[in-house]
Protein backbone atom coordinates (compact mmCIF):
# COMPACT_ATOMS: atom_id res chain seq x y z
CA UNK A 1 0.00 0.00 0.00
CA UNK A 2 1.35 3.50 -0.90
CA UNK A 3 2.34 5.80 1.83
CA UNK A 4 -0.02 8.77 2.56
CA UNK A 5 1.57 12.17 2.50
CA UNK A 6 1.17 12.79 6.12
CA UNK A 7 2.59 9.71 6.93
CA UNK A 8 5.23 10.62 4.78
CA UNK A 9 6.12 13.71 6.62
CA UNK A 10 5.87 11.64 9.75
CA UNK A 11 8.70 9.73 8.96
CA UNK A 12 10.70 12.64 8.13
CA UNK A 13 10.11 13.92 11.25
CA UNK A 14 10.93 10.64 13.09
CA UNK A 15 14.19 10.31 11.35
CA UNK A 16 15.16 13.87 11.65
CA UNK A 17 14.00 14.52 15.44
CA UNK A 18 12.49 17.50 15.13
CA UNK A 19 8.83 18.81 15.26
CA UNK A 20 7.08 20.92 12.57
CA UNK A 21 7.91 24.26 15.05
CA UNK A 22 11.87 22.93 12.83
CA UNK A 23 10.56 21.51 9.85
CA UNK A 24 7.59 22.92 9.05
CA UNK A 25 5.51 21.06 6.37
CA UNK A 26 6.40 23.65 3.72
CA UNK A 27 9.83 23.23 4.33
CA UNK A 28 9.25 19.61 4.09
CA UNK A 29 7.12 19.62 1.14
CA UNK A 30 9.68 22.18 -0.72
CA UNK A 31 12.30 19.35 -0.15
CA UNK A 32 10.02 16.91 -1.80
CA UNK A 33 9.96 19.09 -5.03
CA UNK A 34 13.51 19.53 -4.64
CA UNK A 35 14.23 15.64 -4.75
CA UNK A 36 11.68 15.16 -7.68
CA UNK A 37 13.09 17.80 -10.05
CA UNK A 38 16.50 15.75 -9.10
CA UNK A 39 15.63 12.43 -9.99
CA UNK A 40 13.84 13.06 -12.98
CA UNK A 41 16.98 15.25 -13.82
CA UNK A 42 18.98 11.92 -13.78
CA UNK A 43 16.84 9.35 -15.00
CA UNK A 44 14.04 9.37 -17.76
CA UNK A 45 11.84 7.29 -15.69
CA UNK A 46 8.87 5.49 -18.21
CA UNK A 47 5.95 7.50 -16.08
CA UNK A 48 7.43 10.77 -17.48
CA UNK A 49 7.73 9.31 -20.82
CA UNK A 50 4.19 11.08 -22.39
CA UNK A 51 3.66 12.23 -26.07
CA UNK A 52 0.81 14.64 -27.25
CA UNK A 53 -0.83 15.29 -30.52
CA UNK A 54 -1.65 18.93 -31.97
CA UNK A 55 -2.08 20.05 -36.05
CA UNK A 56 0.32 22.37 -37.88
CA UNK A 57 -1.04 25.56 -38.61
CA UNK A 58 -0.85 26.27 -42.10
CA UNK A 59 1.89 28.77 -43.11
CA UNK A 60 2.53 29.49 -39.15
CA UNK A 61 6.22 28.38 -38.61
CA UNK A 62 4.80 27.97 -34.50
CA UNK A 63 3.59 24.99 -32.76
CA UNK A 64 2.63 25.04 -28.93
CA UNK A 65 4.52 22.75 -26.54
CA UNK A 66 1.97 20.90 -23.64
CA UNK A 67 1.86 23.01 -20.43
CA UNK A 68 3.34 19.93 -18.57
CA UNK A 69 6.85 19.41 -20.60
CA UNK A 70 10.14 19.18 -18.57
CA UNK A 71 12.17 17.72 -21.71
CA UNK A 72 11.36 18.08 -25.50
CA UNK A 73 12.06 14.39 -26.71
CA UNK A 74 11.57 14.25 -30.33
CA UNK A 75 8.60 15.94 -33.21
CA UNK A 76 7.07 13.29 -35.56
CA UNK A 77 5.16 14.64 -38.42
CA UNK A 78 2.44 12.57 -39.67
CA UNK A 79 0.84 12.98 -43.23
CA UNK A 80 -2.91 12.16 -43.60
CA UNK A 81 -1.48 8.95 -44.89
CA UNK A 82 -0.36 7.90 -41.84
CA UNK A 83 3.47 8.07 -42.71
CA UNK A 84 5.44 9.20 -40.07
CA UNK A 85 8.82 11.49 -40.30
CA UNK A 86 10.97 12.77 -37.51
CA UNK A 87 11.78 16.67 -37.32
CA UNK A 88 15.44 16.95 -37.59
CA UNK A 89 16.74 19.76 -34.33
CA UNK A 90 18.65 22.88 -35.44
CA UNK A 91 19.01 26.09 -33.71
CA UNK A 92 17.02 29.00 -34.06
CA UNK A 93 19.43 30.85 -36.30
CA UNK A 94 18.83 28.26 -38.95
CA UNK A 95 14.85 27.70 -38.87
CA UNK A 96 14.69 31.30 -39.32
CA UNK A 97 17.16 31.65 -42.44
CA UNK A 98 15.38 28.46 -44.12
CA UNK A 99 12.08 30.37 -43.80
CA UNK A 100 13.30 33.53 -44.94
CA UNK A 101 12.48 33.17 -48.26
CA UNK A 102 8.91 32.31 -47.34
CA UNK A 103 9.05 28.93 -49.07
CA UNK A 104 6.31 26.43 -47.42
CA UNK A 105 6.48 23.10 -47.67
CA UNK A 106 6.49 19.84 -45.43
CA UNK A 107 8.09 20.33 -42.17
CA UNK A 108 11.99 18.73 -41.73
CA UNK A 109 13.76 21.15 -38.65
CA UNK A 110 12.50 21.81 -35.59
CA UNK A 111 14.23 24.16 -32.40
CA UNK A 112 13.47 25.17 -29.29
CA UNK A 113 11.97 29.15 -29.25
CA UNK A 114 10.63 29.34 -26.00
CA UNK A 115 9.61 27.46 -22.76
CA UNK A 116 6.20 27.15 -24.82
CA UNK A 117 6.91 27.07 -28.31
CA UNK A 118 8.93 25.20 -31.11
CA UNK A 119 9.26 26.73 -34.66
CA UNK A 120 9.43 24.55 -37.75
CA UNK A 121 10.69 24.82 -41.46
CA UNK A 122 9.70 24.83 -43.90
CA UNK A 123 6.51 26.52 -42.50
CA UNK A 124 3.88 23.86 -42.55
CA UNK A 125 1.91 24.10 -45.94
CA UNK A 126 -0.66 21.97 -44.71
CA UNK A 127 -2.52 21.16 -41.36
CA UNK A 128 -0.87 17.85 -40.97
CA UNK A 129 -0.84 16.21 -37.14
CA UNK A 130 2.45 16.80 -35.16
CA UNK A 131 3.39 14.55 -32.73
CA UNK A 132 5.20 15.41 -29.32
CA UNK A 133 7.22 13.08 -27.44
CA UNK A 134 8.31 14.51 -24.30
CA UNK A 135 9.53 14.06 -20.52
CA UNK A 136 7.03 15.01 -18.32
CA UNK A 137 7.26 18.01 -15.38
CA UNK A 138 7.24 14.86 -12.26
CA UNK A 139 4.04 15.48 -10.76
CA UNK A 140 4.09 16.79 -7.05
CA UNK A 141 3.68 14.48 -4.29
CA UNK A 142 1.14 16.12 -1.82
CA UNK A 143 -2.11 15.43 0.24
CA UNK A 144 -4.29 15.07 -2.46
CA UNK A 145 -1.68 13.93 -5.23
CA UNK A 146 -0.49 10.13 -5.03
CA UNK A 147 2.75 9.87 -7.73
CA UNK A 148 4.94 7.22 -9.00
CA UNK A 149 7.96 7.96 -6.85
CA UNK A 150 6.33 7.75 -3.71
CA UNK A 151 4.42 4.75 -4.59
CA UNK A 152 6.90 2.86 -5.64
CA UNK A 153 9.92 4.36 -4.98
CA UNK A 154 9.30 5.50 -1.06
CA UNK A 155 12.56 4.47 -0.20
CA UNK A 156 14.78 6.62 -2.82
CA UNK A 157 12.67 9.73 -2.11
CA UNK A 158 12.67 9.24 1.93
CA UNK A 159 16.28 9.41 1.60
CA UNK A 160 16.33 12.25 -1.13
CA UNK A 161 14.46 14.53 1.47
CA UNK A 162 16.24 13.09 4.73
CA UNK A 163 19.46 14.46 3.35
CA UNK A 164 18.48 18.23 2.17
CA UNK A 165 16.74 17.83 5.86
CA UNK A 166 20.12 17.15 7.31
CA UNK A 167 21.68 19.93 4.86
CA UNK A 168 19.19 22.70 5.70
CA UNK A 169 19.29 21.45 10.06
CA UNK A 170 23.36 21.42 9.48
CA UNK A 171 22.67 18.18 11.26
CA UNK A 172 25.63 15.51 12.18
CA UNK A 173 27.83 15.40 9.18
CA UNK A 174 27.57 11.38 9.27
CA UNK A 175 23.75 11.29 9.22
CA UNK A 176 23.68 13.65 5.91
CA UNK A 177 26.29 11.31 4.18
CA UNK A 178 24.63 8.66 5.07
CA UNK A 179 21.41 9.45 3.40
CA UNK A 180 23.11 11.11 0.48
CA UNK A 181 25.21 7.42 0.11
CA UNK A 182 21.52 6.32 0.22
CA UNK A 183 19.93 8.09 -1.95
CA UNK A 184 22.48 8.46 -4.61
CA UNK A 185 23.02 4.05 -4.65
CA UNK A 186 19.14 4.15 -4.76
CA UNK A 187 19.31 6.25 -7.78
CA UNK A 188 21.23 4.49 -9.57
CA UNK A 189 19.67 1.35 -9.06
CA UNK A 190 16.38 2.78 -10.14
CA UNK A 191 18.16 4.14 -13.59
CA UNK A 192 19.63 0.73 -14.04
CA UNK A 193 16.01 -0.25 -13.41
CA UNK A 194 14.63 1.61 -15.98
CA UNK A 195 16.92 0.93 -18.87
CA UNK A 196 16.02 -3.24 -18.08
CA UNK A 197 12.46 -2.56 -18.97
CA UNK A 198 13.54 -0.78 -22.13
CA UNK A 199 13.79 -2.05 -25.39
CA UNK A 200 17.31 -1.45 -26.93
CA UNK A 201 16.18 0.86 -29.43
CA UNK A 202 14.66 3.16 -27.11
CA UNK A 203 17.61 3.85 -25.02
CA UNK A 204 19.95 4.85 -27.55
CA UNK A 205 19.20 8.45 -27.15
CA UNK A 206 21.43 8.36 -24.15
CA UNK A 207 19.26 7.57 -21.27
CA UNK A 208 19.49 7.15 -18.34
CA UNK A 209 21.38 10.90 -18.06
CA UNK A 210 23.32 10.00 -14.87
CA UNK A 211 26.91 7.93 -15.00
CA UNK A 212 26.00 4.11 -14.45
CA UNK A 213 29.18 2.72 -13.11
CA UNK A 214 30.53 -0.24 -15.01
CA UNK A 215 33.66 -2.19 -15.18
CA UNK A 216 36.00 -1.80 -17.72
CA UNK A 217 36.30 -4.54 -20.87
CA UNK A 218 39.48 -5.50 -20.12
CA UNK A 219 38.78 -5.73 -16.16
CA UNK A 220 38.68 -9.11 -15.11
CA UNK A 221 36.42 -10.68 -12.67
Amino acid sequence: MAITHSDFLTQVRNYTEVGSTVLSDSQIQEFIRNVELDIAGKVDYDDLRKYATSTFTASNRAVSMPSDVLVLRSIQHITSGGVRTFLEKRDTSFISEFNGSGAEGTPKYYANWDEFNIIVAPTPATADTVQINYIQDPPEFTSTNQTYLAKYQESMLLHGVLTECFRFLKGPMDMYNLYESKYNEEVQNFALQQMGRRRRAEFDDGVPRIVVPSPSPNQNN
